[in-house]
């Protein structure tokens, strides 16, 4: 439990530089053209149809040279950008320079667009930071061709292709026999599905909060609340998009989108339906437990005043006692008794407890 505070207070004090790069990666008007550098973009290519498959991965221009002019179904995935060589690769395959600078300008809302012959495609893939307890988005771009599919990713070094991957290792019949409009409907899947491991981290952070509440009162509940409000709005942002990208290919009258996928791209929609539906409810419980917290600011607010006012309540009698007996003048009952002193001060300390005892009468306390 110690370790866990650690954390959170140093993630507490690295917070603003976090919250920097994440409203950058999440609005792409705060970066236009923004681009990885990478010493080298690494090409992993699926050559494939119903009876052979072959994978390879390459650096440099051998990954769409070689494979061009193949009749087979090809999967090109490449990792990292580079505005030369994602320029040469669009070319040779023909893509339309909107396209390009698409997948050049990072940080983008998620949309789908047909533009001529082909098919285009751009979402957020979205992974969980245990560490800093951070949502963390990188834009996936996807080129949908007659016989071939191109993806562009930021990030070389992670993605959640790898089950699209196994199925084409294991000889899946219907992803070996199928279009790329098919194979599109695979990666949106496990990019989609993906969101729910997010989801359920945050959910996890979410209760976390809630214990901590309930149980601990300190100063730090308050920035992690604001903290996890922001994630989960981030989290809502990038995926709300998301829906209408699915929508584009349910409507979608293009060639290359086949009347038979539509049932699969619906189970896509269903998913993303029910994701949009589950980052709703955490902003509904985040800002319940705001309010929370702040009720029970309130609340310890009011005991504080409430100690107060029965101190200067009590003390009243006294203070009033004290003001008659001290004035100046002449006749003044009690003044030459000799146990006047003591009866007043009687007086002083009868009437709080008096006090006190109807106060807990009427439960006031």
């Amino acid at each position: 439990m110690a370790r866990k505070h650690r954390r959170i207070a140093k993630y507490l004090t690295e917070w603003p530089v976090l919250a920097r790069r994440r409203r950058m990666a999440f609005n792409p008007a705060r970066m236009p053209e923004r681009q990885r550098s990478h010493a080298e973009i690494i090409y992993t290519v699926f050559d494939y149809d119903a009876d052979r498959i072959g994978e390879h991965r390459f650096k440099g221009e051998a990954a769409f040279s070689a494979y061009q002019q193949k009749g087979s179904m090809l999967w090109i995935n490449v990792d990292g950008l580079k505005k030369d060589e994602v320029e040469k690769l669009c070319a040779q395959y023909g893509i339309h320079q909107l396209v390009v600078e698409d997948v050049l300008s990072v940080g983008q809302r998620a949309k789908m667009d047909e533009i001529g012959d082909l098919v285009f495609c751009l979402l957020p893939m979205l992974y969980f930071n245990a560490e800093t307890a951070t949502v963390e988005a990188e834009q996936v771009s996807l080129v949908i061709g007659g016989h071939f599919l191109i993806s562009f990713q930021e990030d070389p070094e992670r993605d959640v292709f790898d089950p699209v991957r196994e199925r084409l290792r294991n000889g899946n019949v219907r992803l070996r026999e199928s279009r790329a409009d098919y194979l599109a409907y695979c990666l949106l899947d496990v990019i989609v599905d993906s969101y729910f491991s997010v989801i359920e981290n945050l959910n996890d952070q979410i209760e976390l909060l809630e214990d901590d509440l309930i149980l601990r009162k300190d100063k730090e509940i308050l920035p992690r609340v604001s903290i996890l409000r922001r994630e989960v709005m981030s989290l809502r942002r990038a995926i709300q998009p998301v829906r209408e990208l699915v929508n584009g290919f349910l409507r979608s009258e293009h060639p290359l989108i086949e009347d038979r996928s539509d049932k699969y791209f619906k189970d896509v929609l269903d998913h993303i339906v029910q994701a949009n539906e589950y980052t709703e409810t955490q902003r509904e419980r985040i800002l319940g437990l705001q309010e929370l917290y702040m009720s029970q600011i309130n609340l310890r607010m009011n005991e504080v005043m409430k100690v107060f006012t029965m101190v200067t309540v009590l003390l009243a009698p006294a203070t009033v006692i004290g003001g008659i007996f001290g004035m100046n003048f002449d006749v003044i009952p009690l003044t030459h008794d000799h146990s006047g002193f003591y009866t007043m001060v009687g007086l002083m300390f009868v009437i709080p407890l008096l006090m006190l005892f109807y106060f807990k009468r009427k439960r006031w306390f």
